[in-house]
């Protein structure tokens, strides 16, 4: 048996069922891209650099843009699982081999096991602002609970978001807004100095969901459905999270009080515990896109095994890890997919890679792809603005110093490390024999 009726398959030899339309992306994407972590790093939106606190206006403008420019890098990465019917992972057998495309795939495991556990955090966090008295342990153990039934059935679950959340989400971010709109102190001052690391912070925020962006956009019933709910839906609501956690953090005074705002306002915890069951759509893409990954490296074995012991890892790291200093670490391994992903986009729809694009399990290695992915990755971090791990960033600015590179303040680190990576593709595609077109 390889399917449950109008769910995904469960073994990767089965074939996905089209039955998303654009509704029900949009409304995924939409919830992907209201966020609690969102409402908390409006702090860095406005002051990316710590020291040049942005405007009002260049604040919002910065989140328009890196939105547009971000989610656009996730819908093309979608475009390719709604024409061959894989996910990410599988995807990269036609980049770089069947073998190859393991490493990525392990690290994409890591960093996925990594955001599933610091999303239940998240959640009992959220969780503990409105019911202190509960013991955080509990509520990681609920949304554990909860994530790995909706992983289990992830079909299921989006068109649930669709029908009933997403609306319970609109009318609580109006709320709030109406509330938050009325009662922030004025947002005067400020400068359009750290713009372009605000839009730096704004499309690394986008951009992380570009490895799992396939494992939904498979089931999608057209392209257009894929990129349309991808980049709309995400964009409006990143843009309005974001808004309105600039508010949130200026009634607040500090980001790390920001949920007591949400609970203090009139009905403000009926609203914010909807905010916080929402957060588990969180949790369950990262844990539905670390068992199709999984997948990649053992295709028969059936995924409900899988969800059910990675939502049991994940909660077991959210209880014994401290998992707000991993997020630094997450974010260097995240880096590793802006770069990988513009190879990918650059052969598959340039370089004529669609008509021939190989995820069998034994797809033949092709090792000339490292070489733009790896100079991507240097590229992301030579011009990036973003702070992780002192340790890290040192040696990126020991690097720079020694081939004498000067970071300019409108360099982007998404935007070089893709643009490295889609060159150096393109010039390769352009100077090698291409493979022949697999009948």
């Amino acid at each position: 048996m390889t399917h449950v009726a109008d769910e995904v398959p469960l073994t990767l030899e089965g074939r996905p069922p089209k039955t998303l339309g654009v509704l029900d992306q949009g409304a995924l994407w939409a919830n992907l891209g209201v966020s609690l972590l969102g409402f908390s790093g409006a702090m860095f939106l406005v002051n990316p650099l710590g020291n040049a606190p942005l405007s009002l206006a260049a604040a919002l403008v910065a989140t328009v843009v890196g939105s547009l420019i971000g989610t656009a890098m996730v819908g093309l990465s979608a475009i390719p699982g709604t024409q061959t019917g894989q996910p990410s992972m599988v995807l990269l057998r036609g980049l770089f081999g069947a073998r190859i495309s393991y490493a990525p795939t392990v690290l994409n495991i890591v960093q996925m096991l990594g955001w599933g556990a610091f999303e239940l955090w998240v959640i009992a966090t959220g969780a503990g602002a409105i019911f202190p008295a509960v013991p955080y342990a509990v509520w990681v153990i609920v949304a554990g609970v909860l994530t790995t039934a909706l992983s289990i059935w992830p079909l299921g679950s989006i068109r649930v978001l669709r029908r009933y959340v997403t609306i319970g989400v609109i009318i609580a971010m109006i709320w709030f807004a109406w509330f938050f709109l009325r009662a922030a102190p004025a947002q005067e001052g400020g400068s359009w100095t750290a713009f372009p690391a605000a839009v730096d912070y704004v499309i690394a925020l986008s951009v992380s969901w570009v490895p799992m962006a396939a494992d939904f956009a498979r089931h999608s019933r057209s392209t257009g459905a894929a990129f349309t709910g991808v980049v709309g839906g995400y964009t409006l609501a990143q843009v309005a999270c974001l808004g309105l956690g600039v508010y949130a953090v200026a009634i607040a005074g500090d980001a790390d009080a920001v949920f007591g705002t949400f609970v203090a306002v009139p009905l403000g915890a009926l609203f914010f515990a909807v905010l916080v069951l929402r957060e588990t759509d969180q949790s369950f893409a990262n844990v539905y896109s670390t068992t199709v990954s999984l997948q990649n490296l053992m295709p028969r074995v059936d995924r409900r095994v899988f969800s059910v012991a990675i939502g049991v890892l994940t909660v077991v790291i959210a209880l014994i890890v401290d998992v707000t200093s991993y997020g630094a670490f997450l974010g260097v391994i995240g880096a590793v997919f802006v770069p990988m992903f513009a190879v990918l986009a650059v052969d598959y729809f340039l370089l004529g890679g669609a008509r021939r694009w190989n995820t069998d399990e034994h797809a033949p290695s092709r090792w000339p792809m490292l070489v733009p992915w790896a100079l991507g990755f240097v590229a992301y971090w030579l011009t990036t603005s973003t702070p992780t791990i002192a340790a890290w960033d040192g040696i990126w600015t020991s690097v720079r110093e020694s081939i004498g590179f000067t970071r300019q303040v409108w360099m982007n680190g998404a935007l070089g490390g893709a643009l490295v990576a889609a060159l150096v593709t393109l010039l390769i595609g352009l100077l090698t024999p291409r493979p022949a077109v697999r009948r």
